[in-house]
């Protein structure tokens, strides 16, 4: 069950999403609060889960890593040690960013950020030599439209 939240717990959120390297001092001048309930209501959200880690948001390209492929994974194998298997391959690969098991006909999509072509393929070939995949379909985006970490906090629960 999700756990609620209400406006301010929103406002201290879409700060923290913009910028959680901002003081708490700031925080509360954001979301007009003073700075002790701020910071309460901060450490009740992290003990309650809802924020996690913080983070450094990276420019891949400007660290020459211009490559995104869009993997899509058919497997004939669904039993546990498959999948334990692919799973512990998927993990040890800094090139993964994201990894998703599907409904439908695809089982799996992996984002994958890469320096180039070449490198895909490396990462290809490892990943087949670890484990046995069906059918594997490699989609190059040409452009990244949008990309966000940001949750659409209008539609969280508020109490």
């Amino acid at each position: 069950m999700a756990v609620q939240i209400d406006e301010t717990d929103r406002k201290i959120l879409a700060v923290l999403q913009e910028d959680a390297s901002l003081s708490l001092d700031e925080i509360a001048r954001r979301v007009g609060s003073s700075k002790t309930p701020v910071w309460t209501r901060i450490r009740r959200m992290k003990e309650a889960g809802i924020i996690g880690r913080h983070t450094v948001e990276l420019d891949a390209d400007a660290l020459g890593l211009e490559a995104c492929f869009f993997v899509l994974i058919r497997t004939s194998e669904h039993d546990a040690e498959w999948q334990k298997a692919f799973l512990r391959s998927l993990k040890s690969r800094p090139e993964v960013l994201e990894a998703h098991r599907l409904a439908g006909e695809i089982d799996y999509i992996l984002k994958v950020r890469v320096r180039n072509a070449r490198a895909y393929d490396a990462f290809y070939q490892v990943l087949i030599s670890e484990v046995k995949i069906y059918n594997v379909t490699a989609l190059l985006s040409m452009e990244e439209i949008k990309s966000t970490s940001m949750l659409p906090l209008g539609l969280a629960e508020v109490k």
